[in-house]
């Protein structure tokens, strides 16, 4: 049954779908022509690109779907030319064995904003992100101009835009739940704002708070021994997520899983007072 009232996608014959990997079924075009809906519209308008033929100003293809038969998962690469290092968009979705919808990866770049290394080592390795080996000095950069660890780049503020049309093609699939694995602190606090509970991981998330505060270890943690635990950091969400970035936990960041019932906001607020 319907929550937000979008209708079911069904394919030729009629016959409804149910999960990426039916979709997946259908013909090269089709899937794509459902799949190109996830895409905010402002990035079709921004930079030009044809919304039929995926190609840019240039005249060649610009946007990538993976989506391979006979595989519940589905990726959209968007730049602003082939050429380009960075994806403007990039999304990454699974199926799950509950008939849920995983939201693996989601990234928006502002293509025009500087660009910080803080995806490879020193040396040119890739990282993960930060999550493996990290580049302190890219950090250091990004850090200071605002953004939070894991951006190489500010983004679009175009994340509304494209979780709205992620629900409703859940929705037109008869699927009720999105599931995912916020990257770090800063992220699960984003997803909170956007209507998520937590599979696991709130009693971490509530800690965190408690002990941010005044008094708390995490508090006491903030002793100025690195540039990512400065008093003060506490008191916004960037500065405790580049603290937990910098180890500040003592124990990794893992094991968050939130989820999302569809047409419904779920209050959790684990940062009462929060700020940017």
């Amino acid at each position: 049954m319907s929550r937000l009232g979008v209708r079911h996608l069904v394919d030729a014959d009629g016959l409804p779908l149910f999960s990426l990997m039916d979709v997946n079924r259908l013909p090269r075009e089709t899937r794509q022509d459902l799949y190109r809906h996830l895409i905010p519209e402002e990035l079709f308008f921004r930079f030009g690109i044809d919304r039929q033929s995926f190609c840019g100003p240039g005249g060649q293809p610009v946007i990538e779907f993976l989506c391979p038969q006979g595989l519940g998962l589905m990726r959209i690469e968007v730049r602003r030319s082939p050429e380009e290092r960075d994806c403007i968009f990039f999304v990454e979705l699974a199926d799950t064995p509950y008939q849920q919808l995983e939201l693996s990866f989601c990234i928006i770049n502002d293509p025009d904003a500087p660009r910080f290394d803080i995806d490879m080592d020193e040396t040119g390795r890739d990282n993960c992100f930060g999550t493996m080996r990290r580049n302190l000095p890219e950090e250091l950069k990004a850090m200071a101009t605002g953004l939070s660890p894991n951006q190489v780049r500010a983004g679009l503020k175009l994340f509304s835009d494209f979780f709205a049309r992620l629900e409703s093609f859940a929705d037109s699939l008869g699927i009720d739940t999105i599931v995912a694995e916020p990257l770090s602190y800063s992220n699960a606090i984003r997803y909170e704002e956007y209507g998520f509970d937590y599979i696991t991981g709130k009693q971490l998330m509530l800690m965190i708070d408690r002990e941010f505060r005044p008094g708390g270890v995490l508090h006491q943690r903030l002793d100025g021994t690195s540039q990512f635990r400065l008093a003060g950091m506490e008191k916004t969400v960037r500065g405790r997520s580049w603290a937990i970035h910098d180890g500040v936990l003592n124990q990794t960041w893992d094991g968050i899983k939130i989820y999302k019932t569809l047409g419904v906001h779920a209050g959790v607020n684990t940062f009462p007072d929060q700020q940017y």
